[in-house]
């Protein structure tokens, strides 16, 4: 099976006219497409199936919840496959049948260890302002965050731990819009407080996925994490970023990325 990968197009500012990729058998969106909602329609009748994880900018000036349940109803009206918390199994063009587990995978701020959790959510206030979401009447803040980050990374362990590979499919890929490692942090940054409102701590996680797609961080990264039995984790982001800062220079809009290599 081959993907095409897009994330981080921000099209509510940024000019670019996606275009499928030829030979590609599936279309994943990995967050931070539009955060008006409207370019969404772009990708309305995409001539392969579309799987889409929404971003932290999905929601921006929203409430969570409200939000949330719109794009669950707008991404039914577009045809495409909604992963949010959620798997479904696609096969590829030879029968193989993969297993995509999908979730937006907030920050729990915990990627430098407990102790340094504090100046995580302090670095993170900045980013939540500029997001502006609420849940519940009260501000979407770094707590809030936080607590949604271990919802999703709770349903993500308890689906890893059925096993890569299982009775219904041959592969298991997942599909976060936040990073599962600090291995794609962006090199512009380092490693500082703020990395931990892109770049979760999931490496643990990683021995479940044949293949782990990621967006949230404007630069690109393609690499592998091996495990203690040999096998290994491919991890990749696509995204394109802002070209105001000539963050799209790395972008491969119509690369392929293939489940079974």
């Amino acid at each position: 099976m081959r993907l095409q990968l897009l994330s981080d197009l921000h099209l509510e500012t940024e000019t670019f006219d996606p275009e499928p990729a030829e030979g590609a058998e599936l279309l994943v969106l990995a967050g931070d497409i539009d955060s008006g909602w409207q370019a969404l329609h772009r990708f309305k009748d995409w001539p392969v199936p579309v799987l889409f994880v929404p971003g932290n900018h999905e929601y921006d000036g929203r409430d969570f919840d409200q939000a949330r349940a719109g794009l669950h109803e707008l991404s039914a009206q577009l045809g495409f496959t909604l992963l949010d918390d959620s798997t479904c199994i696609r096969s590829d063009a030879q029968g193989r049948r993969v297993r995509f587990l999908g979730s937006t995978r907030w920050s729990d701020f915990d990627t430098f260890g407990a102790s340094q959790r504090e100046r995580a959510m302090r670095a993170a206030g900045y980013f939540q302002k500029v997001m502006g979401a609420s849940r519940h009447g009260a501000p979407f803040d770094a707590a809030a965050v936080r607590e949604q980050g271990l919802r999703c990374r709770d349903w993500l362990a308890a689906e890893l731990a059925r096993g890569e590979q299982g009775p219904d499919w041959e592969a298991t890929v997942v599909i976060t819009h936040f990073a599962p490692s600090l291995r794609s942090a962006d090199p512009r940054y380092g490693k500082q407080p703020g990395t931990a409102s892109f770049c979760n701590d999931d490496e643990a996680l990683l021995p479940g996925a044949r293949l782990w797609l990621h967006g949230h961080l404007h630069c690109q990264s393609d690499y592998r994490v091996m495990h203690a039995d040999g096998r290994s984790t491919r991890v990749v982001c696509n995204a394109r970023g802002h070209g105001r800062k000539g963050e799209p220079a790395g972008f491969a809009p119509r690369a392929q990325i293939a489940v079974f290599d």
